[in-house]
């Protein structure tokens, strides 16, 4: 195996090569990016690097310039003491939120995973609502998604069982391990899902236990923790930078800081993908308008009765439909308003040049 395909370089890239840029150029993954500087890896020593100002500008969006797990065209100059990254491979899967605050536009977190650990921690950081967020956020991105409940050691087992079956009931598809990351319950579990040549990543709060379990697959304690908070149960960020880790198995990970705020924006593959129960039932209401909303014979109202659906995930549901949609409405509105102010730089540029 080659270093490149041990990166995760794999048929599917290979297909994609533009061959006219390997006259100039090499291919390399983007393995960190901190501020306006990109380490880059062909499976040795990594090198930082610098964007060209073609790539740098023709960028109509923070998700298009190069994230960690990027695969890109380099040039590598003095002796690889530097680089200037290009262009960017295709990618085949790219993980992204909205960007904090008002701004409506994308954050690229990592791309071309494979699988994603979503971590809730069996204290006071469980929250079933956030859950589906991330969830949602995954699924979107064409992910395998993987719920871990952290710090099973602070419950008894009968608590994290039952901790462990509400995680089912919103997610019946998805895989979901009780693990501790400081007695090392269940990790060998987790261990055993990692294989050589893919990329994973780890999601979650500040405080879930992500660089605490990033640690022991590592097998050392490469990367610092902090400690929670009795009274909130909330952590301090010590992660502060997306990398990407190769581990013993060959596989390769990126813990991500943790994220207070998780907003949606035109994500309508990964809400059908997490709410599929919801979909099903709006399907088997007597009528095809029904609008939920205490009509006779609707399914939805049925199954919050019964007990089948809980209101407040069906709640939150509705939450985040309307959230990506008036974001996505949102964000059409400003690439529309971008467009428009860049033809009128361009005509007065123009008509200054024609003077």
């Amino acid at each position: 195996m080659d270093k490149l395909t041990a990166m995760g370089f794999d048929s599917w890239f290979r297909a994609r090569v533009e061959n006219e840029k390997l006259q100039a150029c090499e291919i390399a993954r983007v393995v960190c990016v901190e501020r306006q500087a990109w380490l880059l890896s062909r499976g040795g020593n990594p090198v930082y690097a610098e964007l060209a100002g073609k790539l740098l500008y023709a960028s109509d969006s923070g998700s298009a310039l190069p994230t960690t797990g990027d695969w890109v065209y380099a040039q590598f100059f003095d002796d690889d003491s530097h680089a200037i990254i290009h262009d960017l491979f295709p990618r085949k899967t790219l993980l992204r939120r909205k960007v904090a605050g008002q701004l409506i536009d994308y954050q690229s977190i990592a791309a071309n995973i494979d699988a994603a650990f979503i971590l809730q921690s069996a204290d006071l950081n469980f929250n079933l609502r956030r859950l589906e967020r991330y969830l949602v956020m995954v699924n979107d991105s064409g992910i395998r998604p993987i719920v871990i409940l952290s710090k099973c050691d602070l419950k008894p087992s009968v608590e994290v069982s039952i901790l462990c079956d509400s995680i089912r009931a919103i997610a019946a598809a998805t895989p979901v391990y009780a693990c501790s990351g400081h007695s090392g319950e269940n990790i060998g579990s987790i261990k055993a899902l990692l294989l050589p040549g893919q990329s994973y990543c780890l999601l979650g709060s500040s405080g879930v236990g992500k660089t605490t379990l990033l640690n022991q697959l590592i097998g050392e304690g490469e990367f610092a923790t902090a400690e929670i908070s009795d009274k909130h149960g909330k952590g301090r960020h010590t992660t502060t930078r997306r990398e990407l880790v190769v581990l013993p198995s060959a596989a390769m990970i990126i813990d991500t800081p943790g994220m207070r705020e998780l907003g949606n924006l035109g994500v309508d593959s990964g809400i059908e993908a997490s709410f599929e129960d919801i979909i099903e039932l709006e399907t088997q209401c007597r009528f095809s308008n029904c609008s939920h909303n205490n009509e006779k014979g609707c399914a939805i109202g049925d199954a919050i009765a019964s007990g089948q659906l809980a209101a407040d995930r069906y709640g939150n549901y509705l939450k985040l439909k309307r959230e990506s949609e008036f974001n996505s409405m949102s964000y059409q509105d400003k690439k529309k308003k971008d467009k428009q102010l860049g033809k009128l730089i361009k005509s007065a540029v123009e008509k200054k040049a024609g003077r």
